[in-house]
Parts: structure tokens; sequence; C-alpha cells
């Protein structure tokens, strides 16, 4: 292993490869700007890979009269189906209604400052809400308006929805299906626009004395950097990130979201692509919907402070399983269903005092000036939410290009993310799409159809990397040899987890056994030169990793 020092100059460095994170690198790689981007694990591996899965124009926020928000939150929701429709697709979602008149009391009381969300929101409340919601996402709008179906309507579309209810709303809001690469790909754009940038992964920063930057490359030498400007994007690690660098803070106050996954083939059935966003017995807003076969249900919203010891509890898992007895009463739920579970802190503001769904999910960066050895000014992006991302992104590279003394050359509201770029709009321009990648890899179009859905229009290059007729995973069939060998070698690999949770959705959907985690290990090590007691290592550290954190047991 290399102990070789390094030094090199970075006029920012952002510390957090998150969406935040990446998504500033590539804003701030797009202007030119030569950046260094660190992540103590993986791109994408910390709060940025658990989320609801949800791309949002935030709903419940109008409640709380954040109108700006929900501006901002929709806009960014309808760019992001047009930047990256490989990865972000329309979800149609339905609320059930259990009165016609209540809530409206509890929702003015609310909106001017009271420290409850309302509960028991009824069918008038809902539909001037889902109103507010088609106007404000009328910018770059490309899904269909609202509607309020009746009772019958609504068991009709959902026969094990439970007959309590009056009528149902339906709207449209957004799925990701593949947080995690859509950060990956953020990360390999802003390093593509800029050669003299870099992106590193497993590298972590030491204690200092401000007067710059150091740290402890994957390879087990060092990296030394004197930045004008530092940006802190380490999320619910802020002010950890902030005590390394001589500049306490505290600046986050995080609430715990967990969910689990379900092999529940009739109520994916049931579901049809749609989601239910509904109000538990106790007030708190959960969710269901069908991901990639399994359905997803989420989330709690607990205050929680330790980023790295968060877990789904058992006390979670009844929670939602209870919320779905009560809410579908014609389908069965129990734990053995259960495939997969993961949790994470979101990054909010501290706010003490303040019920955690009342904390605003608005973003702000506040900055710590130079002072004393440490030469640099530190702006931290606090708060925001996974839909806004570009938006904040936006907001903080101008602030950095002012104090660069240089000017924005290019936006990125209209930019293209990773697979999304060129991607096949419409029936006839996919079918074209795959027969000519037909003909230039050989590959058969079915097999370019599930590349294409699960990588955009960088299928391609996979296809080629591939070839005909290559070898599936043995349990996942969905997936080659060729395909984990092209990602070993494309996408900065650097343990196994990287591939099985966030290179791949094999994990979270469950459908990861341990004959196909001793195969990818096998590729990983080929691929990158890992010797028997390396792999070994990596199979025991992510099986650890999958039973602890998720629940997973191969």
């Amino acid at each position: 292993m290399s102990a070789t020092p390094e030094t090199g100059d970075y006029e920012v460095v952002i510390l957090g490869a998150g969406v935040n994170g990446a998504g500033l690198y590539r804003d701030l790689c797009a202007q030119g700007v030569d950046c260094l981007l660190v992540d103590k694990g993986d791109f994408g591996s910390g709060s940025s890979a658990a989320p609801s899965r949800l791309i949002h124009g935030g709903l419940k926020y109008l409640e709380t009269g954040e109108f700006g928000l929900v501006a901002q939150s929709t806009l960014e929701r309808n760019l992001l189906l047009r930047n990256a429709p490989h990865l972000v697709h329309p979800l149609p979602t339905v609320i059930p209604i259990f009165s016609w008149t209540r809530g409206i009391g509890a929702a003015l009381r609310t909106f001017f400052g009271a420290k409850q969300a309302p509960r028991s929101r009824g069918a008038l409340l809902v539909k001037i809400g889902l109103a507010l919601y088609d106007f404000y996402g009328r910018r770059a709008r490309v899904m269909p308006r609202h509607a309020l179906w009746r009772r019958g309507r609504a068991l009709e579309k959902l026969p094990a929805l439970t007959p309590r209810i009056v009528a149902a709303g339906t709207y449209y809001d957004a799925s990701v299906t593949a947080p995690e690469r859509l950060v990956w790909e953020l990360v390999a754009e802003g390093s593509a626009a800029n050669p003299r940038s870099r992106a590193l992964n497993a590298t972590a920063l030491r204690p200092g004395d401000g007067a710059a930057l150091s740290f402890d490359l994957p390879d087990g030498g060092s990296l030394t950097t004197r930045p004008r400007v530092v940006v802190n994007a380490a999320g619910p690690w802020i002010d950890k990130v902030n005590a390394l660098m001589g500049a306490p803070s505290k600046l986050i106050g995080g609430t715990k979201g967990s969910h689990i996954l379900l092999d529940h083939p009739e109520l994916v059935r049931q579901l049809a692509g749609r989601m239910i966003y509904f109000e538990a017995d106790d007030g708190r807003i959960c969710l269901v919907f069908d991901y990639l076969g399994r359905a997803l249900v989420g989330s709690t919203d607990i205050p929680a402070e330790d980023p790295d010891a968060v877990r789904c509890e058992e006390t979670e898992t009844a929670y939602f399983l209870e919320s779905l007895r009560g809410l579908l009463p014609g389908l069965s739920f129990d734990a053995g269903q259960i495939v997969a579970r993961y949790s994470g802190i979101r990054p909010l503001p501290a706010s003490d005092g303040t019920a955690p769904g009342l904390i605003s999910r608005d973003h702000s960066a506040p900055v710590a000036e130079p002072e004393g050895a440490r030469r640099f000014p530190i702006l931290s992006m606090v708060g925001g939410k996974w839909t806004t991302f570009r938006g904040f992104s936006e907001e903080v590279a101008d602030t950095v290009l002012a104090r660069l003394g240089r000017g924005r050359e290019r936006s990125t509201r209209e930019l293209p993310i990773g697979g999304g770029r060129d991607f096949p709009k419409g029936a006839a321009a996919r079918a074209s799409w795959l027969a000519e990648a037909a003909r230039e890899s050989g590959v058969e179009e079915a097999r370019l159809a599930v590349l294409l859905d699960r990588y955009g229009t960088t299928a391609a290059r996979i296809a080629g990397h591939e070839g005909p007729g290559a070898a599936p995973l043995a349990d996942a069939p969905g997936y080659t040899r060729g395909e984990i060998d092209w990602i070993a070698r494309h996408e900065q690999v650097v343990h196994l987890a990287d591939v099985v949770l966030r290179r791949t959705t094999l994990a979270i959907t469950g459908r990861l056994t341990g004959r196909d985690l001793e195969a990818i290990a096998g590729i990983l090590g080929e691929a990158l030169g890992w010797d028997d007691a390396r792999r070994e290592g990596e199979l025991s550290e992510t099986r650890r990793l999958l039973e602890e954190r998720h629940g997973v047991r191969l």
C-alpha cells in the first residue's frame, strides 16, 4: 500500500458527498472551479442513502406556511423528472380521507404558529391543499393535476382499503429508484466537467490547526491542501466536522426517519404503481408504495443525535405494521414479510422545543469566517431535503463564486444528469434507441431495455462492456457478471458494500443472496486486485453491515 503524502491546490474543498455535496461539486465544476470533494464513507452513503425515495414537492409544508419551499420543491421535482428520467418517475398518490370538514381549525392554528400539526384532515382541507399544490407546481409542469375520488371509486381502485373512508384525494409526486446512484452520477458529471477537480470516497479528515486540511486516503497515503473556501456538506455530521477544523458549532438538530420493505405481492398488485400517503392513528404521516416490486413503508420522525448509531428499531417496524393493518384491513401483515430496513437522520436545523414534524425542511448556509490560524471561511449546508438539492447547490455555488471573484458560466437548471442525457422520450424514440444499441453492441433488445431502465443512456456503454450472452448472477438474473465488472472498473468502488448497497439495489430490495454476494466479491477482487484476505474481509464486513443496519440475513 502507498504511504506517499500528496499535496494539491484546490480552490474549494467540499466535505461530505451526499446529495447536497455532490450537487454542489457538479455545479462548481461546471463553472470551471477546481474542487476537492471528500467523504469518509462512500458517495451517497450517509443520510442521502436513507430517504423515503420520494422526489416530492412538500405537500405538508403548506400547513406551516412554507410556501416558498413548496414552490421551490415542486419546481425542482419537475426539473428532475426531465433531467433524470431514468431514475426519477411520476408517482400517482392517494390520500385516504375520513371526514368532510375536520381539521380546518387545527390547520389554521398550525399555520399561525401552533406547535402541533393538525389531525384528521377532512376532504375540504385536503381539496384546498391539493389545489394550492397544483398552483405551486405549475412551473415546468409534467404531470396531471389533482382529483377527488368518492368512497366507492376509492374502494374499487384499492379494495383492501378500510371502508371507514369517505373519499380519497389523488395527485402526483415522484419517486427515485436509486438515490445513491443519482448521487454517484452527480459526482461523475462534476469530475468530467472539470478534470482538475477530484472526488474521493473512503477518505477521512484529520484534525488540524486550520491553516490546511489533511486527509487519510484509502490506499494508506495522505493528502494536504490549502483551499480558499471550505463547504461543510456533512449533513448530520456537520457539527463534528466543524469541530475537527477548529470551528465548533451547534447547527444540526436532526430527526430519525426509518423505513421497511415488504415482500407482499398482493399489496403491490393493489397499489398498481400508486403511493398511499396516509395519517396513522397517532396523527403521524406515513406512506406505502411499490418500490421495485417491494412495498416500501415509512416513515418515523423521532429526535436523534448520533448518525453512526441510528437503526430501524423493532418498535418502529411494529408501528408500521400496525398502521398498515388499520389502513388496509383486507390484507395481512407480519414481520416475516420484511426483507430489508433502513434508517437515517435528517440533517435539520437545530430547533429546540419544536415538534419533529414541524421543524422546517428549508435550508441555509451559515458562514464561519476565517479566525485565528484558520485562513478559509467555512460554509455549512444546513437542512434541506432531497428534492431541492439542485436549487440549494446553486445558491451555495453562487455564494462561493462571489467569494472567489468569479461569475456563473452556466446554469444546471436544464442540465441532464448522467444517464438522463439524450434519454429517449416516448415509445417510438425508445424503440429506436434500443434497436440502434442492439446493432452496435450485439446485445439483445430485451437486455438493453433492462439496462436502459436502470442506467439510462449509460446502458450503451455497459452493454458494450458485457457483450452478448453475458453470464447472469445465479440468484439475480437481472444482473450480469459483466455489468458488475463494469461498475467495479468505472464507478470508483472501494468496498463490496458500495456495490450491493449503492451502485445496485440488490440488498435494499432483499434480492441479494449469499451465493451472489460471494460472486460479486470475486468479480470485484479480480477487477480491483484484491487478495484472498481482502476479499474475505470485505465479505465478512458486508455481511455484518447488512444484518446490523438493514436486517438482511444471507
